[in-house]
């Protein structure tokens, strides 16, 4: 309804304001699992950021490993080593594609010596880094200093991914380590709460939260970047980008976060599983940024630590002084009184008894904690500002496989619930506090109540139609014509939004066809495991997106064909109804050439035909192809039996 499209000027900035005056900025980089989420893809991440066009004494860069693991803390160790080297050749060579991989793939190597030597840098690196993920432990040829020795021996002898101590380690202090040039380094540290398995860990939102009390204690910038493990920056300037809006003195008093879109390398050419997100994060923040602002995304966004401790009118005091967002740190970042507060802080039971994930900081109660954090400070009075420049600021990784997406977006299902049902609901709550924006962060909590209509016309229409029983209007009467232009007016409304946006019809058709899909598997899913939670009978687990890249799976994915290897039940009802559908519209079509009624039946050929088509990936996968991504033999039969009783059983209601 009030789309906002915004544009800054960073290159103005300089003109108002001298870089020694820049605020300090702490960039949060999560990580939890090595396996899904290999370390050289976090480091690569790292080593982006650190490259911003920005003071380095303002930077620091903090790397929480919630999986626990001793190769990620070497893979820092060996970026602490290459960042001597790959950030003055950025900076010497502008390059604006800083995450190493990237900039490495895209063939730089035969432009000159220099070029070439830092890739062969970089390549060891990541041999060295692949082997100790590999091998579970750190060989002593890769150990250059006692101090590395004593920092992995540490953390070997206190290793289980579920219950270790605090462990943090400054890598690289800035005015104390510089690079090839003489320049001094941004810092790096790495963190790693403590975990216990009698302590709940609130997945993502407990670490980020971590990492916010141990960057007060040693840095405390007042600008706070939260990014994913593999969203990397590809806009040295976005900071700067930032600043346009936190130094406006129009926007400033009540701004909360600026949010960048996700943005996706490497999809497929029409984008097969509509992991773009082109409603979430291109049509809808717009209008959202008409209202309050954007929503938090997980990633990509740069926040003012003040927002995070209360309204904009009543500040929250945490429960130490030295956590407060004003707090001045006028000690050595590696001094004894400095780190022994970092651990404190980061201690699984440090938390107890305090405002931490209710009132302050990001907030607990749902999956989907930045959905959910960025609805709670809009309740609160603050604002936040979309920002869309034309060079995309971040690239992340989309998932390539069928799985990966219906099962990052199950999660995302059971948050939303979780939120649409809770005390602060976006519907009792929200629309109090915040009005038509409390119904829009509604809509998205009851996502997955689509799982009800699509389970709907999935089967009723077809069941009726196997018993030739007509359930909707004849052709002949105007209520026909009302059904034709309810779904070519919401169809044409919904291409004509994606085209819009610089969607193409091939990327439309299967962002439609992976809504369809949705309904009968992740929301329906997510649904159930959400009642089963609420009755108390099982807990939820935070399942992390996969962001390995295997060579089978990409080249399947770069043809646009479907992977369904993995035998996951939330193949099931897609199976199913695959298989009715396709039965019902050619026994209907024999029912229909043999006299039964024509007029009565032609809409639910239509929808058996129209989810036949939408269906053709899983027929392929079911009986046309025999490659490691056809649909499992077991979901198959397990499917057709299923979907026979269903048919028997149709007897009895029509």
């Amino acid at each position: 309804m009030r789309p906002i499209r915004r544009k800054e000027f960073p290159e103005n900035l300089l003109k108002v304001m001298k870089p020694s005056e820049f605020p300090a900025l702490d960039v949060f980089v999560c990580t939890a699992d090595p396996y899904k989420e290999p370390p050289i893809n976090v480091v690569n991440t790292a080593l982006s950021v650190m490259a911003f066009d920005y003071p380095t004494d303002k930077l620091s860069v903090y790397v929480s490993d919630d999986g626990g693991c001793a190769a990620t803390l070497f893979g820092f160790v060996e970026a602490a080593k290459f960042a001597r080297h790959w950030l003055p050749f950025c900076r010497k060579n502008n390059v604006l594609e800083t995450n190493p991989e990237t900039y490495f793939s895209l063939n730089h190597a035969a432009c000159c010596p220099e070029t070439q030597q830092i890739e062969m840098m970089y390549r060891n690196m990541k041999v060295r880094v692949a082997d100790v993920v590999n091998t579970g432990k750190v060989s002593d040829e890769y150990i250059t200093s006692d101090q590395e020795r004593e920092a992995f021996n540490k953390w070997t002898d206190n290793f289980s991914r579920y219950d270790h101590p605090a462990v943090i380690q400054v890598l690289i202090d800035n005015g104390k380590d510089e690079d090839t040039t003489g320049h001094f380094l941004p810092k790096l540290i790495y963190v790693s709460r403590e975990k216990s398995k009698s302590c709940p860990s609130h997945f993502k939102a407990g670490a980020l939260n971590t990492m916010l009390r141990v960057s007060a204690t040693m840095t405390n910038a007042p600008i706070i970047l939260t990014l994913d493990c593999d969203t990397s920056s590809n806009d040295p300037q976005t900071p700067l980008r930032v600043l346009c809006y936190v130094s406006n003195p129009v926007t400033r008093s009540n701004l909360s976060f600026v949010q960048f879109p996700q943005r996706f390398r490497g999809l497929s050419s029409n984008d097969i599983y509509a992991a773009e997100f082109r409603r979430l994060f291109f049509v809808n923040l717009l209008g959202f940024d008409g209202l309050k602002g954007a929503t938090y995304v997980g990633t990509g966004t740069f926040f003012c630590r003040r927002a995070l401790f209360g309204s904009p009118s009543n500040l929250i005091s945490p429960e130490i002084p030295e956590l407060h967002p004003n707090y001045a740190v006028d000690e050595p970042i590696q001094s004894p009184s400095i780190l022994s507060l970092a651990h404190h802080v980061a201690s699984c039971n440090y938390e107890n008894r305090t405002n931490w994930g209710s009132k302050m900081g990001f907030r607990y109660g749902s999956l989907t904690e930045d959905y959910y954090t960025g609805y709670r400070l809009h309740c609160e009075g603050w604002r936040s500002i979309y920002c869309t420049p034309d060079r995309p600021a971040f690239y992340g990784d989309a998932p390539i496989t069928l799985f990966d997406f219906i099962n990052q977006y199950k999660r995302w299902a059971i948050g939303g619930l979780q939120m649409a049902f809770a005390r602060y609901s976006p519907f009792t709550v929200g629309t109090k506090t915040i009005g038509l924006m409390g119904l829009a962060y509604g809509h998205y909590a009851i996502w997955p109540i689509w799982c009800i209509p699509t389970l709907v016309y999935a089967f009723i229409p077809q069941l009726a139609l196997l018993k030739g029983v007509s359930i909707f209007p004849k052709v002949s009467e105007p209520w026909f014509l009302l059904y034709v232009f309810m779904f070519l007016g919401a169809y044409g409304q919904d291409f004509l939004e994606f085209v819009l946006e610089g969607g193409t019809f091939g990327k439309w058709w299967n962002d439609q066809r992976m809504w369809m899909i949705m309904g009968p598997s992740c929301f329906l899913f997510g649904s159930f495991e959400y009642l089963l939670k609420s009755l108390g009978i099982s807990a939820f687990g935070f399942n992390v997106t996969s962001k390995v890249l295997d060579n089978d799976q990409s080249k399947r994915y770069e043809l646009e064909i479907f992977y369904f290897g993995v035998p996951s039940p939330m193949f099931v009802p897609l199976a199913m109804a695959a298989i009715i559908n396709l039965l019902s519209f050619f026994l209907g079509l024999l029912k229909m050439v043999g006299g039964s009624d024509k007029e009565g039946l032609v809409l639910q050929m239509l929808i058996a035909g129209f989810i036949m088509v939408n269906c053709w990936p899983i027929y392929e996968a079911m009986v046309l192809r025999s490659d490691k991504g056809k649909m499992p033999a077991q979901v198959t039969i397990i499917a057709a039996i299923l979907a026979w009783t269903l048919c028997t059983s149709a007897s009895l209601i029509f």
